[in-house]
């Protein structure tokens, strides 16, 4: 028996620790740190921040250097975003999803603001802001190009090219063409088409009316100037993030960066070579912005950052194997620019349609991939029906308790007969008091004879745990669960539950700080986790006993700060389980404890079963 406790205390410990760990590295308050985020956005877009440059651009392809675009514009003043936005005449971007313009002077997409999404759940908050212009606060963008062969002078666009264009918008629909004549000859036209959603598609051709032939080198990137701030956790990818051909994902975090090789004087980074299909780009919790190349022509990715007065850029980009363009003929590449929220059938849709490779992975789905995002996918399918992610998600509990049921009823019958046979247990017990070797001899041949594993009832907690991982990735990283609702004060099932029972749930007047936000749901689901210990029989180790009567404590007061949803997910189970275990423990004749044991823990002691007495010692032998 005492191997029999040491396995179940290590399983129980193992939940606990990886749960505690789990809290620790990734379920620090994130609400507490997502406020402070917020009003970091908000001051940003309302304080005039100082402008800079641009790092300095690469000095021919294939060798390192900061940007592969070409001259980089003077630093600008301090200017606020709207001030910033009126430095240039611009194109208006209009799509159902999102909104901005496209700057005329360097042809950069630099103002694009999310329409369907806000800061909070407010409905007359601020919409996300993605991308903004130099001179303004943050600034955030992304503009494609030519880079010139060595020891080529030919004139090409730049920052602070100043294109002309055929429309004043850009609609579905309604594409938009730039043009460029540099003067020697080469006249350069660009194309952008943007679809319903966020993506964009650049066409760039050059006609070469200069008598001899050129060759070019086709670039795109996306550039953020300063490092934002991030919510810090390991669970969640926040920085760079690529799928580089057959090299695979690539996620680096903006330290990660900072501390690679230098590639130029002041420039740090890693290039990735001979890359074909994929993607780069710099992603957020819920938005990214990523540049696409020509999915079957070879391209070199990089990462970089460079010091630009105090802060530091950031940018992700490709440069393109080089297209030659013989005198009189045209020649041009096309590449794209994902710029909005990171939604599942969207970002699915792309990689399916247009053949970007493996773009789903714009989205971090985690370790558990292979569960999150199946379950997410069955998530969405039963939110569509009924409307509320919530139910959604007690559905899906429902749908994985029938799953495990097999397990369950195997691990519950186990339980059952463990109780059956406790008088024999206890008998054992007596009999061979003074001996423990054979005492544990004697009950594992009893375990062995009457089919008993006296660890089975870990199993369902076990198998609990990877499920409750890619429940939280979902409700964690997927854009679909920011601001969800689900009923009464739960506006937010990506977020801890906001009510404290230190200020009876609202009624008394002072804020709670976070660590002390112990809500509604996570006492229910502290109770439910009691009751469903209390219907099995005590464990007659009193370390165990102390572990079970404690462990619905302390997971209320860890899932305090965990997202609503899933403490709503690890109640509904949990009543669930009780009923389950109920049904099954009738069905075997097993006694339900639940009502003993609650009087045991008010002083009245429950009846116990006698003891089997040993061979040749009377059932009375202890009375005097």
């Amino acid at each position: 028996m005492k191997e029999d406790n040491r396995n179940l205390l290590l399983a129980i410990t193992l939940s606990v620790v990886v749960l505690l760990g789990w809290q620790y590295f990734y379920g620090v308050p994130q609400a507490e740190k997502q406020k402070q985020i917020a009003q970091q956005n908000q001051q940003a877009q309302s304080t005039p921040l100082p402008g800079q440059a641009v790092p300095a651009p690469g000095t021919a392809p294939g060798q390192p250097a900061s940007a592969p675009g070409t001259a980089a514009p003077a630093a600008l003043t301090a200017e606020t975003r709207e001030q910033a936005l009126a430095r240039s005449p611009r194109i208006r971007i209009e799509t159902p999803k999102i909104q901005g313009s496209i700057s005329l002077t360097g042809a950069r997409i630099d103002d694009v603001s999310l329409k369907a999404y806000r800061e909070t759940v407010s409905a007359d908050s601020p919409n996300i802001v993605l991308l903004s212009p130099l001179g303004g606060p943050n600034p955030y963008y992304s503009d494609f190009g030519w880079v010139a062969g060595p020891g080529s002078n030919v004139a090409l666009p730049n920052a602070t090219t100043l294109w002309t264009a055929d429309a004043q918008i850009l609609r579905p629909g309604t594409p938009l063409t730039l043009s460029h004549d540099n003067g020697q000859g080469l006249i350069f036209k660009r194309v952008i088409t943007i679809d319903d959603n966020a993506m964009f598609t650049i066409r760039d051709d050059v006609e070469n009316r200069s008598g001899a032939p050129v060759t070019l080198f086709p670039y795109g990137q996306v550039v953020r100037q300063g490092k934002p701030p991030t919510l810090g956790y390991y669970v969640l990818h926040e920085g760079m993030i690529g799928n580089l051909g057959e090299q695979g994902l690539q996620e680096y975090t903006y330290d990660h960066v900072d501390k690679e090789p230098l590639l130029a004087p002041g420039t740090h980074g890693k290039v990735w070579k001979d890359a074909v299909g994929g993607f780069v780009g710099i992603t957020d919790k819920y938005w990214a912005a990523a540049v696409v190349p020509d999915q079957a022509r070879k391209y070199e990715g990089r990462y970089s950052s460079v010091q630009t007065g105090s802060q530091r850029t950031y940018q992700a980009d490709f440069l393109a194997e080089p297209v030659t363009i013989a005198a009189g003929a045209s020649g041009g590449v096309q590449a794209r620019l994902f710029a909005g929220a990171k939604e599942v059938a969207a970002i699915d849709g792309y990689e399916k349609t247009l053949g970007i490779k493996r773009f789903e992975l714009l989205i971090d789905w985690g370790w558990f991939y292979f569960i999150t995002k199946p379950m997410f996918y069955v998530m969405d399918w039963i939110y569509k029906h009924v409307g509320n992610f919530g139910i959604a998600i007690l559905v899906v509990t429902l749908l994985l308790k029938g799953l495990f049921f097999p397990l369950a009823s195997k691990s519950y019958a186990s339980m059952a007969k463990m109780k059956a046979v406790q008088p024999e247990m206890m008998a054992i017990r007596e009999r061979y008091a003074d001996d423990k070797m054979k005492q544990q001899q004697a009950l594992m041949e009893l375990y062995k004879t009457q089919k008993i594993n006296p660890i089975a009832g870990c199993w369902p907690v076990l198998l609990q745990i990877p499920v409750f991982f890619a429940l939280y990735k979902i409700l964690f990283v997927t854009i679909e669960m920011r601001h969800a609702p689900f009923f009464g004060w739960i506006r937010d099932l990506a977020a801890p539950d906001p009510t404290s029972i230190f200020n009876l749930f609202g009624l008394l007047p002072f804020a709670v700080p976070a660590f002390l936000l112990i809500g509604a749901w996570p006492i229910l689901m502290g109770i439910t986790m009691f009751v469903q210990m209390k219907m099995n029989p005590e464990p007659p180790d009193p370390v165990q006993k102390m572990m079970f009567t404690w462990m619905p404590v302390f997971f209320t007061f860890l899932l305090g700060s965990f997202p609503a949803g899933l403490v709503i997910y690890w109640t509904w189970n949990n009543l669930l389980s009780i009923l389950q275990q109920g049904y099954i423990m009738r069905k075997h004749g097993a006694k339900i404890e639940l009502f003993d044991n609650l009087k045991g823990m008010f002083g009245k002691k429950p009846a116990v079963a006698a003891a089997v007495p040993a061979p040749g010692k009377p059932a009375n032998s202890n009375k005097k």
